[in-house]
């Protein structure tokens, strides 16, 4: 017998209508229609004032028929979770590569970095379809050290996350939000509760004392730091943590990164970061689907990697979508926001009118890729891309790398690799030259959109 789920869409695109707001749009668009046509009225009283103020009206003016039309017919994307798990099983789930960028360890603290990892480790995806890569922009021992102490905590912290249906999957949110959780007559959670906030304490001490504690001669693990400023280094990639077994509630790869770089060289800041990460990570575990956030954020909702499924997932018949932008809440902010950074107009009324027309633009984070797309194709090209594209063309895509080229064609045909076939460790002598600074030239990486 069918499943009846089966049948039934993952996600529907709902168009709501502000009339309200249509017609206060609609009134100060005549207004200004009427301002223009006064002027044009009293054109012989031209003078270079006039001028002025009428060139800028009349900009005004376009840029609000530009802005009324987005926003005209706004819609809203809502997605079943529950029917992509009831029509796929967890084995036909797509890996998610992650990727989260940090830049400075001073203004970028630690800890507010490890929070983000922390959120994302305990996702409510399988977790052996999950890899999390950290780039470190400022080749800081610091960073890596604060990495290695927090995935001793996600051993605990994630399991407890995963029993409990914590929402809030980030420490320092969820004791300060749910404060009064402990305070419950379920005395097993009480005491896993409090152990857990007293082990993050002890994650913000061991994090905090680092710089006087940890090895100032480099050894170990540390060796690669030595000798090393924010602009002067070499590729540097660790494996962190590796799930070995493959074990669908252990914890995903845990995998840090700072790219090269050198004096003078140009490094393209974030766009660069995100470039090597695409390219690391395609040799590595080479996820169909890929995950970017700031080290600032955190994920607020657990299952947002099911719901950006749901829409990657379902073509409706149509072409493939390229990516999903999720939206970004702000956290401890003023009251009623009276200098706006909330965004609120850019992500509730802009984003929500372009995906109206047609789907929401990227905003640089939070964002869920299709790994094909990134690699140039474009959704004409998806189903018979390869055959439009020579060896030099190829070339051209992946750079000097015989095994990236080989991981690229991997993505582009739509494979995706078993989580059993996948060694970390085995890729890292590969992944440090693509990683290396002059690797792009001469190459489409950060030329072609």
């Amino acid at each position: 017998m069918a499943n009846p789920n089966s049948v039934l869409p993952l996600y529907e695109k709902n168009w709501y209508k502000h009339n309200y707001k249509r017609v206060l749009d609609s009134i100060i668009l005549i207004l200004l229609l009427m301002l223009l046509g006064y002027r044009l009225i009293f054109v012989n009283n031209y003078s270079l004032p006039w001028f002025v103020a009428f060139m800028c009206e009349c900009w005004f003016t376009l840029g609000w028929i530009f802005t009324i039309s987005t926003q005209w017919n706004p819609a809203l994307v809502k997605t079943y979770p529950q029917r992509l798990l009831q029509s796929v099983s967890v084995e036909e789930l797509p890996a998610v590569d992650i990727f989260v960028t940090t830049a400075d360890d001073e203004l970028e603290p630690p800890i507010i970095t490890v929070n983000t990892v922390l959120s994302l480790l305990s996702l409510d995806y399988p977790s052996h379809k999950l890899s999390c890569y950290v780039s470190d922009d400022a080749c800081s021992p610091l960073i890596f050290y604060a990495l290695q102490q927090a995935s001793n905590f996600a051993k605990h912290w994630v399991p407890f996350c995963k029993k409990y249906n914590v929402q809030t999957r980030a420490p320092f949110r969820y004791f300060i939000d749910d404060n009064d959780e402990c305070m419950t007559n379920n005395e097993e959670f009480r005491q896993e509760w409090l152990q857990m906030k007293d082990m993050y304490e002890n994650l913000i001490r061991e994090i905090d004392v680092y710089p006087k504690s940890i090895p100032c001669l480099f050894e170990g693990e540390f060796a690669a730091f030595s000798n090393t400023t924010r602009t002067n280094h070499p590729a540097i990639i660790k494996v962190i943590w590796e799930n070995k077994e493959m074990v669908e509630d252990g914890l995903p790869h845990l995998i840090y990164l700072s790219r090269e770089k050198r004096p003078k060289q140009p490094h393209h800041f974030k766009a660069g970061a995100m470039n090597v990460l695409t390219r690391v990570s395609g040799l590595i575990t080479n996820a169909p689907f890929m995950l970017n956030v700031d080290c600032d954020m955190f994920v607020n909702n657990p299952k947002i990697a099911q719901h950006a499924m749901c829409i990657l997932l379902d073509s409706k018949g149509e072409k493939e979508v390229a990516f999903v932008q999720c939206p970004q809440q702000f956290y401890a902010t003023l009251k009623d926001d009276p200098f706006g950074n909330q965004l609120v107009i850019l992500y509730k009324y802009l984003g929500a009118g372009l995906a109206g027309l047609q789907g929401t633009f990227y905003c640089g984070t939070n964002c869920f890729h299709r790994r094909k797309v990134m690699y140039g194709l474009s959704s004409d090209d998806m189903e018979n891309g390869l055959n439009k594209l020579s060896d030099e063309e190829l070339k051209q895509i992946s750079g000097a790398s015989n095994e990236l080229r080989k991981s690229i064609v991997h993505a582009l045909k739509g494979k995706t690799n078993s989580p059993s076939d996948i060694n970390v460790k085995k890729g890292i002598e590969e992944a440090n030259q693509v990683a290396c600074y002059g690797y792009e030239y001469g190459t489409a990486w950060g030329k072609q959109d």
